[in-house]
């Protein structure tokens, strides 16, 4: 039997990445060292890392056909990202970024043209076969639309023996209420270091004890916080922290959370203890920052 894949369900958009000797300053010209394509987005992204830690995995979100979405469904095929569950909508256009990293830092800035492209409904993720995961992970965005998935997903777990349920985790990365109500669903919920200081919060120790009481019981809360690591803190209430990894040189950190999800997911799914996976998580996506994409992370 094949083992069970880690389903990831998100955004995917295609990175127009402009690499720059220092950022432009106002009113002036700067010439481009280089430009490439890259499939991004957070699952998508999360997606690649999976498949080149080992991991089984798929991708769920939404596509609309043309020539941007052959490139990214090329992609994810070179990265051996199973594409089956992807929603393929018929309005709107595939979302696609403009990124410039200065070469100098490895800092970046992203310009994001956002489309009516609907995101994965509830109704699309009635058609997944959930028997083909082990672990599903869902990205925050349409929120209402997800809990309904959150949902299916317990139903499915509640005829399971104990040793066959999915485990699940969220991603609560953009400041925004609706997504809030993620946090109350999820074995492991990611809560990023924006939000954090949206709700008040300025380390993640602080925030992760801020905002224990609103995920379910039993569950792991989980905060990175760029250079200074990433904590953790569980049922048992005591918080778990990793250093950071720095690299030799910071090259590039487009993707650099989304590594970390995905290193701490792999991690846990490997039977791993959250100790473990925080270290991990920390490790991988520190190698990450020293790399031009994602080749060479492992």
């Amino acid at each position: 039997m094949a083992e069970k894949q880690i389903l990831c369900v998100g955004l995917v958009v295609l990175d127009i990445i402009n690499v720059v000797d220092r950022y432009p300053e106002e009113d002036t010209d700067r010439r481009c060292l280089s430009q490439r394509w890259q499939r991004g987005g957070n699952a998508s992204n999360s997606c690649t890392v999976l498949s080149l830690l080992g991991a089984p995995c798929a991708f769920m979100g939404s596509l609309a056909p043309g020539h941007v979405a052959d490139f990214l469904v090329a992609d994810f095929g070179r990265r051996g990202v199973d594409v089956s569950q992807v929603a393929w909508q018929s309005t709107g256009e595939t979302p696609c970024s403009c990124c410039i990293v200065n070469s100098a830092n490895g800092s970046r800035t992203i310009l994001l043209f956002d489309t009516n492209l609907p995101d994965v409904s509830a109704e699309d993720f009635e058609k997944v076969d959930l028997s083909r995961f082990k672990w599903i992970h869902i990205e925050g965005r349409n929120a209402s639309e997800q809990v309904k998935m959150l949902q299916r997903i317990e139903e499915h777990n509640s005829r399971q023996p104990l040793g066959q349920r999915i485990q699940m985790s969220v991603e609560v990365e953009k400041p925004r209420e609706e997504l809030f109500q993620l946090f109350g669903y999820g074995d492991v919920v990611f809560v990023s270091k924006d939000v954090a200081r949206h709700l008040g919060f300025q380390a993640a120790a602080d925030a992760l004890r801020g905002l224990y009481g609103r995920v379910r019981k039993g569950a792991w809360l989980v905060c990175a916080w760029a250079e200074e690591g990433a904590d953790a803190l569980g049922p048992d209430g005591r918080l778990l922290h990793s250093d950071a990894f720095p690299p030799p040189r910071l090259v590039d950190t487009l993707g650099a959370g989304d590594t970390f999800n995905a290193a701490v997911i792999f991690s846990l799914s490997q039977g791993q203890k959250m100790q473990e996976a925080l270290r991990f998580g920390c490790q991988v996506a520190g190698r990450k920052c020293g790399l031009q994409g994602f080749d060479g992370i492992v």
